[in-house]
């Protein structure tokens, strides 16, 4: 079955990634590519539709991005989101200058025409806006379709070119008709249809493994969290043991995380698993090293060297196993082709030395956290992992801030068991995206059994978020903060304070390194 692709031509806007998971929503698999990439290019990927995002530049700019004008001439359906309206605009021979007035939030939506993109809508409704520019003359052929208050063309529309825009984000939760908007682009408009199933997937997945693989063997390193176990069952589920699975311990773990690994995927899954050790390696290239990126590239580095000795003894390996995410991918390469500032190294793409001579094997690369859950679970994976919430690659050599030793990480350890058990008790670990402590560099003075105590002080950090890329604070029950609390100052010999970390991300970061 020919898969059917949605197009998504990415201007540098936050919301980008959310377009791509509203089309999938509607079981219609989308590709976010660079905003540059030439029709040619397109033309070859022959999608059903095409959809401009927006982005933070604004076309009076000289300097301001463009995609390759042949894309008006490939016939295909086209949607202008906020920012790709403009381009839009001004591409075809309209004009756009910049506003008095920016438009940014909640605001009420008026329709001019209720064909095609506003097919089987109320009148008006609230959209979400974010433009400081607005259009003033549209092109030739095309109609205003929409306005608001403030924007007289708020959407427009050339229906015989099957060309559509609208200056807000049909995307956002906010708008309270953006999925109809883009159910209506991708269905009415496109002609897509609704063949994005997990269920497919894992079948044309396996069907693709086992064509690429053949006989050869793959080596993968297993972690036992969401990524790493689902790529590893897909792709047992395709070569079975021809897939050799290596899991490092590399002193950095979790409490009791090497004892499940072992008991989930060799005991249970009867997966050709290989337990290695290496924590005393670890620990020795990181005694001293404070600097939160010199620990990444350590670990990074260790981790490299210990799995390239492994892989070495499985004969016929040929092929290298990863749990890489569509979000790995993007974070780490700009899709938009632009100068983009490293915040962090990332764990699972790129470091694969070239002498290793392993090919990639990348069966999630394509999928978002929750469609690899989804996998997960039609692959009968148990919820405890399905659900297991994200965990750094470098574990918790970042949740300790300054040197690593292991004192330091069994106070941690210790301490984020008790975090984990009382979320779970009080039936939130499933809601919050991550939740965990962090070993500060700094002790403060306490009083125990009539005793001045000077011990470690632990941060506890618990946000929400959809898929990492943003992510607000949680708002815990004072109850499960005062357990949590308790708890580990009571039962953790050693931490005697307890705070909370109430930033958002931006500015701050989810990890504290």
């Amino acid at each position: 079955m020919t898969r059917q692709t949605i197009l998504i031509l990415d201007f540098g806007s936050q919301y980008t990634q959310l377009i791509a998971r509203r089309v999938r929503e509607n079981k219609v698999f989308s590709k976010i590519i660079p905003y540059n990439t030439t029709a040619k290019e397109i033309a070859a990927l022959n999608p059903k539709g095409l959809i401009l995002s927006g982005g933070p530049a604004s076309v009076v700019d000289k300097k301001s991005p463009y995609p390759d004008k042949g894309i008006f001439k490939l016939g295909i359906p086209i949607l202008g989101v906020c920012y790709g309206m403009q381009v839009i605009c001004e591409m075809l021979g309209g004009k756009v200058k910049h506003t008095r007035e920016r438009e940014f939030g909640k605001t009420e939506l008026f329709i001019d025409d209720n064909r095609d993109l506003f097919s089987h809508m109320p009148g008006n409704f609230t959209c979400w806006a974010s433009h400081g520019d607005y259009v003033t003359k549209i092109p030739a052929g095309f109609h205003t379709s929409a306005h608001t208050a403030n924007t007289p063309i708020a959407a427009i529309s050339n229906q015989k070119r099957k060309i559509f825009a609208v200056q807000f984000h049909p995307e956002v939760t906010h708008t309270e008709k953006g999925n109809q908007i883009l159910s209506n682009f991708l269905f009415k408009i496109c002609g897509s249809l609704s063949r994005w199933t997990m269920q497919s997937f894992i079948k044309e997945s396996v069907e693709n493994i086992k064509k690429a693989i053949g006989k050869d063997k793959v080596v993968l390193g297993l972690s036992g969290g969401v990524d790493s176990s689902v790529a590893a069952l897909l792709i047992h589920k395709s070569i079975g043991k021809n897939l050799r699975c290596i899991f490092i311990d590399n002193g950095l773990l979790r409490k009791g995380e090497a004892e499940q690994v072992k008991s989930v995927f060799k005991d249970m899954y009867h997966l050709n698993l290989s337990y290695v050790d290496r924590s005393k390696r670890f620990l020795e290239r990181l005694k001293g090293v404070i600097d939160p990126e010199e620990k990444r590239k350590i670990i990074g580095d260790e981790f490299v060297k210990v799995f390239e000795e492994e892989a070495k003894k499985t004969k016929g390996a040929k092929f290298l196993g990863q749990g890489t995410l569509y979000p790995d991918v993007i974070e780490s390469i700009s899709p938009t082709g632009g100068p983009s500032r490293k915040i962090k190294s990332h764990h699972n793409v790129g470091g694969l030395p070239a002498h290793m001579n392993l090919k990639l094997i990348e069966p999630l690369r394509e999928l978002f956290k929750d469609e690899a859950r989804e996998i997960g679970r039609q692959l009968s994976l148990p919820e405890n992992i399905i659900q297991r919430q994200p965990f750094p690659g470098p574990g918790l050599a970042v949740r300790i801030i300054g040197e690593i030793t292991l004192e330091r990480l069994e106070l941690l350890r210790e301490a984020d068991k008790r975090v984990i058990e009382e979320i779970s008790k009080a039936g939130l670990y499933e809601q919050i995206w991550q939740s965990f402590a962090i070993l500060l560099p700094i002790k403060s003075v306490g009083i125990m059994g009539d005793e001045r105590t000077y011990e470690n002080v632990v941060a506890l950090r618990c946000v929400s978020s959809f898929d990492g890329m943003t992510a607000d604070w949680v708002k815990l029950p004072y109850e499960v903060m005062e357990k949590i609390s308790n708890r580990i100052i009571n039962e953790v010999k050693g931490i005697n304070r307890v705070v909370y970390d109430i930033s958002s991300k931006p500015p701050a970061t989810i990890e504290w390194e």
